[in-house]
């Protein structure tokens, strides 16, 4: 079966939705069975663990009496979903929110511009501090003043724990407690700010920047999240790059939990451009999928506006890397890394090589939009296959070690985007060594979230269904 492009999904639901609408009143309430239906359907057909769930084989339940008995033992939707997912399953995900769901396919969030990661304190204890990474343009927090590394501790008055950071950073509108941290101590300063959200649409191509080193052109380029809406400006960044005529590359993938899977194949052509046609990976579905659904992925020429891509050509690149570089972006790590030196620098990443996409309550085998039952706005994203480089490497669920090993350091983290920031600085010692070499940072602090992660796709790696 031909894969649709997912933009059709996207171009229907807007037609239909609008971005943040209430649909309570407008839906008549379904019931728990009828969604827990939809979920088994949904899991028994496409679901990549299918085998590890006895209860999803197509032989589990003689008769539907049967199954219908099984479903209605749970007492919830997601109770049914965590039952049927697969031990080795930290990913698929169910919502009950689909309209929230697509509008973050295209970027679209609540936000207040502050992107943040949280980190327990160094003493052991439950408590948590957060360090501003970066500020969105045109947000609240940019206009408030806000800027990388900073440090805060408390959220309305309260105190930052491990169980409550999730309510804490809920409110459309809070208050951070401003506070230092000297690698030590968390010291509050007695300042405060407070951030509202907004609706906002992020552009993910956050810098894009050439840098003359020693008689040569390094590109820059953070990207933040493979946004298919934002093909075209990702595209004019390697045009720009183009015309700089930059000899190597660095790509910042360091908060880039990942995205579309098509977008992923238009970053490595870009970067390359010399291997179009060829795998760029495989995939591998449930036994039942696997000889109707699986394809090749390429490398392509175009990205999805018809747009050629604007190719470099380069035989070698350089990635940074952390904990949370997932999905998409370890696909083009993993993908290119058959056919061009890939130089990582920074931390591990998560170690997320499956692929998902939206799964609607509607007849299968489309599960579509365009059909789902308008009784509720429940949907899935479960795990449907994953994906291997054209050497046949996957499974790397530990994550895709760094060759240069350079963690951030909370009390020194330097401005993105300026030669002298530690993981960009130690990149560029890997393309123009010195007699003094960076020494490497490792941190034992550890970091257990960030304000991605309240996103209902986050370090979700989406196909083209």
């Amino acid at each position: 079966m031909k894969k649709k492009s997912i933009l059709l999904l996207l171009v229907i639901a807007t037609l239909l939705t609008s971005c943040f609408k209430d649909n309570d009143d407008e839906l008549q309430q379904a019931s728990t069975f009828e969604i827990q239906d939809f979920i088994y359907r949904g899991l028994n057909f496409f679901y990549l663990y299918k085998a590890d769930t006895p209860e999803l084989a197509n032989d589990a339940f003689a008769t539907q009496a049967d199954l219908d008995a099984f479903l209605s033992t749970f007492g919830s939707p997601e109770d049914l979903f965590d039952f049927l997912k697969s031990s080795q399953d930290r990913f698929s995900l169910l919502v009950d929110d689909y309209i929230a769901l697509e509008n973050s396919l295209s970027g679209v969030t609540m936000n207040n511009g502050m992107e943040y990661g949280l980190v327990r304190y160094p003493d052991g204890s439950e408590n948590v501090f957060g360090y501003v990474r970066y500020v969105l343009p045109n947000t609240d927090a940019e206009t408030k003043g806000l800027s990388r590394g900073m440090i805060f501790n408390t959220v309305d008055g309260t105190q930052i724990t491990d169980t409550n950071f999730n309510s804490l950073f809920d409110p459309d509108t809070y208050t951070i407690g401003l506070a230092t941290f000297d690698g030590t101590n968390i010291t509050p300063t007695g300042d405060s700010v407070e951030l509202t959200k907004m609706e906002y649409t992020e552009n993910p191509v956050f810098i894009a920047n050439t840098f003359d080193i020693m008689g040569q052109k390094v590109g820059y380029l953070m990207y933040n999240a493979f946004t298919r809406e934002f093909d075209p400006q990702l595209n004019a960044a390697f045009a720009q790059f183009q015309a700089d005529g930059i000899t190597n590359l660095i790509l910042d993938l360091r908060y880039n939990g990942g995205g579309s899977v098509e977008t992923a194949s238009d970053l490595a052509s870009m970067i390359t451009g010399q291997f179009s046609g060829q795998i760029f990976y495989t995939e591998e579905w449930n036994a039942d999928r696997q000889a109707d659904y699986a394809s090749d992925g390429l490398f392509n020429q175009n990205i999805s506006t018809g747009e050629a891509i604007n190719s470099l050509n380069l035989t070698e690149v350089y990635v940074i890397t952390t904990g949370r570089t997932a999905s998409a972006s370890e696909l083009v790590i993993n993908g290119l890394d058959p056919y061009i030196t890939v130089n990582q620098v920074g931390g591990t990443t998560t170690g997320k090589f499956q692929a998902s996409f939206i799964l609607y309550d509607a007849p299968a085998p489309d599960f579509s939009r365009a059909q789902a039952n308008p009784d509720h706005t429940y949907a899935m994203l479960p795990l449907v296959f994953k994906t291997a480089n054209a050497n046949g490497f996957t499974d790397f669920i530990d994550g895709l070690p760094p060759d240069t090993l350079m963690e951030e350091d909370y009390s020194n983290l330097g401005v993105l985007g300026d030669t002298s920031e530690p993981l960009l600085a130690a990149a560029l010692a890997e393309i123009f060594p010195s007699p003094s070499p960076i020494i490497p940072h490792h941190s034992d602090l550890e970091e257990i979230s960030d304000s991605k992660a309240s996103s209902p796709l986050y370090q979700v790696m989406v196909a083209e269904k």
